[in-house]
């Protein structure tokens, strides 16, 4: 059995166990690169996530909400501000929330250090997993070559990148009305371009290196939108992802274990979890 499928059959199981039908509780989910305010933003799924999900520690990695795109034009659907207000909710009702600001959020790094609404704002941190695992969380511009050279170029980067989103989104209805699920048009370029590939390699070897120079056991990261967990010479290298193409997360689950899940698995969990309930009302003697 696959380890992805283990995690669904073991979760659907710790669930049906105590017959309760609660969102699927974690340790710590660590998500990023929402880009709230601009279109190519999947809010209304972020929101399906965050409602399914607990967890005792919630980290946002940078990125969350989109200073670029707000700056040439406004744009805020409802959905958007119901995951600010949602955030703003689990943080209420005890969960700690740790904003850790990137490139395109950058103006809320003023308030480094400060917490608002019972949101910490950290530049970058150390998780101790529960295994005593010891990982630098931070959302990893700083080693952008492209964002700390050359500025002006990312702009004008990230304004293609806006322009390939427009085009997926046409491209996904109509391979929505067909039929078909989901594919990006950006992911695909990002794993064909010789020179993407190598900007990746080189920014995932950069986090690692920093983390095995503080003497630390891995790195947790976003900014480069491509979720990833894997071994960097010795070093564990975790990249969340984003909310704009693989919609995924982090999580640790109560043993330490970190694993990336997507929307698409969540919400697979949740139907089952409903539908377990039904069979266990069924079985409920007359």
């Amino acid at each position: 059995m696959k380890p992805r499928d283990q995690f669904l059959d073991n979760t659907v199981a710790d669930t049906n166990l105590g017959m309760k039908r609660d969102p699927l509780h974690f340790r710590t989910i660590w998500i990023s690169d929402v880009h709230l305010g601009t279109t190519g933003c999947q809010a209304q799924r972020l929101l399906e996530f965050l409602r399914a999900t607990e967890s005792d520690t919630l980290y946002l990695v940078g990125d969350i909400i989109d200073g670029w795109q707000l700056k040439r034009r406004w744009y805020w659907e409802q959905s958007h501000n119901n995951v600010v207000q949602l955030v703003l909710k689990k943080a209420k009702k005890g969960t700690n929330v740790v904003f850790v600001p990137g490139n395109h959020d950058e103006v809320i790094r003023q308030f480094i250090d400060l917490d608002f609404g019972g949101i910490k704002i950290r530049d970058e941190l150390i998780h101790t997993t529960a295994n005593g695992k010891r990982m630098l969380v931070l959302h990893g511009d700083r080693f952008d070559g492209v964002i700390a050279c050359a500025k002006w170029l990312a702009y004008v980067g990230d304004n293609l990148y806006t322009m390939i989103l427009k085009f997926n989104q046409w491209f996904n209805s109509w391979r929505a009305r067909a039929g078909l699920p989901y594919w990006s048009l950006s992911q695909y370029l990002k794993g064909k371009v010789k020179n993407a590939v190598n900007y990746i390699t080189s920014f995932e070897d950069a986090l690692a290196a920093e983390a095995a120079k503080k003497g630390l056991d891995g790195v947790i990261c976003g900014h480069i939108h491509k979720p990833e967990i894997r071994d960097i010479n010795g070093i564990t290298y975790c990249n969340d992802g984003d909310w704009v193409e693989s919609l995924s997360a982090l999580i640790e689950e109560p043993s330490g274990e970190l694993r990336l899940v997507t929307w698409g698995e969540i919400m697979q969990l949740k139907k089952a979890s409903k539908l377990a309930g039904v069979e266990d009302l069924c079985a409920l003697p007359s």
